[in-house]
């Protein structure tokens, strides 16, 4: 766990009054958020250990609307809902899955659509064009990510349909998995959107399929106030246009409904 690298430019104190009164937050004046820079294009640390990346920049923005000065801290994910309990940080910004059991103890504002993509290769064999083209095939994905979980399923799907189940390839990360291939060792790889549209622009890989099993992704709170806040810095982002230009730009779709604060007593 560590405190990261920001641009000096998105480090300097906000020249307005805070929005979040100095005792509800972490550090006074500041907006402390656990991410995990793992996950090019949404969050990740270049050669000098600065962050970037959608979700990143999407932290950046709702800090200078909120009159805060943003910290960046890198954690596992493991870490960070007890983090966020035991007051280490005020937003957690990894794109948590919401779930019941976390509506229990957090408050969460689902905003993306995390979905998932099949990459190919630029000159594969007979393309994928549909799901039940990847029958059969041997495909690669990230372990224990949301990704494995969604093609075990398509796996048994297939199985009770009498078709030919997928040869599975867990590894450690996006970067490995299309590492296997690109060396030939897979037909293709199983990653979320925004992942897969990166690596075509690259002129790499094809982005076969897109959109399956979408599933929101939220930004999190341990306290009321601070995710009310948030929600206003959103909406305001969502009525200037830039929270969808910002999306965009990394292939992220939005979720429908709008901006609200999900939770305890929501």
């Amino acid at each position: 766990m560590a405190l990261v690298a920001l641009p000096a430019a998105q480090a300097q104190a906000q020249g307005c009054t805070p929005k979040i009164a100095g005792n509800l937050l972490t550090k006074p004046g500041h907006f402390v958020m656990a991410t995990s820079p793992t996950l090019p294009p949404m969050a990740y640390a270049d050669q000098k250990g600065v962050l970037k990346g959608m979700r990143i920049e999407l932290g950046y923005e709702i800090a200078k609307r909120l009159c805060l000065t943003p910290d960046y801290i890198s954690t596992e994910y493991a870490a960070m809902v007890p983090g966020l309990q035991g007051g280490r940080w005020d937003m957690i910004n990894a794109g948590l899955f919401v779930t019941p059991e976390r509506l229990k103890i957090l408050y969460m504002i689902p905003y993306e659509n995390l979905a998932i993509s099949i990459s190919t290769p630029t000159q594969a064999g007979k393309p994928i064009t549909a799901v039940d083209d990847l029958a059969g095939k041997r495909v690669s994905t990230d372990l224990g990510g949301y990704a494995e979980r969604k093609i075990r399923d398509l796996n048994k799907e297939f199985k009770s349909r009498g078709l030919t189940e997928m040869t599975i390839n867990l590894f450690d990360n996006y970067a490995t998995v299309y590492q296997a291939l690109r060396a030939g060792q897979v037909d293709a790889a199983v990653s979320i959107d925004p992942v897969a549209k990166q690596y075509q622009e690259r002129g790499e890989f094809t982005h076969a399929l897109s959109g399956m099993f979408p599933t929101p992704g939220s930004l999190s709170f341990g306290q009321k106030a601070i995710a009310d806040a948030v929600a206003q810095a959103l909406k305001e982002m969502e009525a200037d246009g830039s929270l969808a230009k910002l999306m965009s730009n990394y292939g992220v779709g939005q979720i429908e409904g709008g901006v609200r604060v999900l939770g305890r007593d929501s």
